[in-house]
């Protein structure tokens, strides 16, 4: 057992250094304990990793591209990253949504830019996001927490009250495709039914992000914000271990605490035989969602996408209309493969160039499939792809493709493909992983979850390891 009596090795040990897990580590160290940071792999990063997946020079984003949080954490907000070697570009456009008659809707940091681009549903979207973009400063602290009173109750009501319907239910308030569209492809993020109560939440979210910072894209790959922590952390006397891969508990040095960066199912194999049994039931009920196909494209060039508005859009979701992405995302919720997915595609290489040689560029995809399908949907999303950028396939020079079951053998907290660590329906959104007084605690003196099967949730911001670690020190 890792928790001895004694002067112990550590104050705490964090197991996995995906954003969470280094946010955690930070934390904990700048309080003045010794941490000792535990990664299975031979580079730390968790899904913030880049690698030249498909030809030489060319780098991919080999989990996630696009941070729309990034910029919007209060937790790597309060750190100086900058000089750690972190630089982000934002695109002219955080998003766009073409449709087949060649027109596009945009995000736009200017929430009047965007409503430009959905034509008579401009009034509407002004009314939708304008409070909630002047809320988000006031609200965004809490949104990305654990459930408590919130700091301003009348401005989270507000929120609230747009949040708490599905998305389908709250598209109603457009009638054009353009809004709905748009809408549709932000409130999909959640990787669940459109039809589920609070999807709206998500949408919410990530167009609020998109007014007031952007999408950035971080330059030379989402590996440098990794490299950017990790190098924060042991300037401040972190200490990093990779190439251990913990599977028992006797393997970790002692601490006082140990703060585990992944999901219920590894927590379980790792120290469940230490779990009260109430809590242990609790985990193994534990539900995960749908799971992600993804490729990788070298390119000859950027995509030929018809609509102006995506050439300059870090990300473009591709699913035309709302009632075309929901039917898609229905029925992979349902066990089924969708003709035609829901697509999300970031072009990180039209913003910086040093993603691929001279001339070429990169392409990063995926659909979301039923929970641990081994489908290859290669086809599906190239088709996609193609219906609104005709000769996009002409330009592939090379493609490296990952299946659920590849997606969680890269990253074990991948659990059937599923990148949010667990579904954020409204069961699992402030409650996960388990209904207790603080989600980070385990049932378990000294041992904690810090991953994003704790609340916030899924998305690069560091919260959950932050809040986690805020819990440690209460305790220790």
């Amino acid at each position: 057992m890792a928790l001895k009596s004694g002067k112990p090795d550590f104050d705490a040990v964090v197991v996995g250094s995906g954003p969470n897990g280094l946010a955690a580590a930070i934390t904990l160290q700048q309080q003045g304990l010794s941490v000792l940071l535990l990664e299975g792999k031979n580079e730390i990063g968790g899904g913030l990793r880049s690698l030249e997946l498909t030809l030489p020079g060319f780098i991919h984003d080999v989990c996630s591209a696009i941070h729309p949080m990034a910029l919007s954490s209060p937790f790597f907000k309060s750190l100086s990253l900058e000089g750690h070697g972190l630089e982000f570009v934002a695109p002219g456009n955080a998003a766009a949504h073409p449709f087949d008659d060649g027109s596009a809707a945009i995000l736009n940091q200017s929430i009047e830019k965007t409503a430009s681009s959905l034509g008579k549903d401009g009034p509407a979207y002004i009314r939708l996001m304008e409070q909630v973009s002047r809320d988000w400063s006031l609200i965004g602290k809490d949104l990305l927490g654990p459930l408590s009173f919130p700091s301003h109750p009348l401005a989270m009501a507000r929120f609230g009250l747009k949040a708490l319907p599905s998305a389908l239910s709250l598209s109603k308030m457009f009638s054009g495709k353009h809004a709905r569209g748009l809408w549709a492809g932000m409130a999909a993020h959640s990787i669940q039914p459109l039809s589920n109560i609070a999807t709206s939440a998500i949408g919410l979210v990530l167009m609020a992000t998109g007014h007031s910072a952007g999408w950035p894209i971080p330059v030379g790959g989402s590996v440098s914000i990794a490299n950017a922590l990790a190098s924060y952390f042991l300037s401040i006397g972190g200490k990093i271990q990779t190439n251990f891969f913990v599977k028992s508990l006797d393997q970790i040095p002692s601490s006082r605490a140990v703060l585990f960066d992944v999901t219920p199912r590894q927590l379980l194999q790792i120290a469940g035989h230490r779990f009260s049994s109430v809590y242990k039931w609790q985990l193994e009920k534990y539900r995960y969602g749908m799971g992600v196909f993804k490729i990788d494209w070298a390119l000859d060039g950027p995509v030929p996408f018809t609509a102006a508005g995506c050439q300059s859009a870090g990300t473009v979701h591709l699913g035309n209309t709302i009632e075309e992405i929901a039917a898609g995302e229905r029925q992979a919720s349902q066990g089924k493969r969708a003709e035609k997915p829901f697509v999300l595609l970031a072009q990180q290489s039209l913003f910086d160039a040093s993603r691929a040689p001279a001339g070429k560029h990169t392409a990063w995809a995926y659909c979301h499939v039923p929970h641990g399908s081994t489908a290859d949907m290669t086809d599906a999303i190239e088709r996609q792809i193609e219906r609104f950028a005709p000769g996009f396939r002409d330009r592939i020079l090379a493609k490296h493709t990952m299946n659920t079951t590849e997606m969680e053998d890269y990253n074990p907290n991948y659990i059937g493909g599923d990148i949010n660590g667990g579904i954020q329906d409204v069961r699992q959104l402030f409650t996960r992983p388990a209904l207790r007084y603080s989600p980070y605690r385990t049932s378990e003196k000294g041992l904690y979850i810090c991953s994003s099967s704790t609340p916030p949730g899924g998305g690069v911001h560091g919260m959950c390891g932050y809040h986690a670690a805020r819990r440690v020190l209460k305790d220790v």
